[in-house]
């Protein structure tokens, strides 16, 4: 798993960023990378298999207690889930916590290859930001 932090803006060459517009950059990289993520995995799904999962990101609770009971009726003792509810610190019968568990693992059905998805487009999306750091920084001394 990545993390947007200090670490990922010293690996892109941003760890002088103004520690106030740290936050917000963060938050723009997060967006970007959902964004081109999504696009990615969507490429090849069926309308059906993109509507059910965007049921499951909207939150919306009759489909993911749908989806566990047909996929994965004992989640709570699936070692992913505890892994979630950990990270999360949020209580197991949380619905946040379930429907970010139901969308971890319809990935995992529907896009087995999702992880290496987002490895590569955090990869191309770093060397990007890398290209960029001065300009990003306003370090760029090229004459306009």
């Amino acid at each position: 798993m990545f993390q947007l932090d200090d670490k990922f803006l010293e690996e892109v060459g941003l760890q002088d960023l103004p520690e106030e517009q740290k936050k917000a950059f963060l938050q723009h990289i997060y967006d970007e990378l959902e964004l081109r993520v999504g696009t990615r995995l969507s490429d090849g799904m069926s309308d059906a298999q993109l509507e059910e999962f965007e049921s499951i990101i909207d939150r919306k609770e009759d489909v993911i207690v749908a989806w566990l009971a047909k996929h994965v009726p004992d989640y709570h003792n699936d070692q992913a889930f505890g892994r979630i509810q950990q990270a999360t610190k949020l209580d197991v019968n949380d619905p946040g916590l379930r429907a970010e568990y139901t969308a971890t693992k319809w990935l995992e059905v529907n896009r087995p290859d999702y992880r290496d998805v987002v490895a590569a487009v955090l990869a191309e999306l770093k060397k990007e930001i890398g290209a960029s750091k001065d300009v990003i920084l306003g370090t760029n001394q090229s004459a306009a």
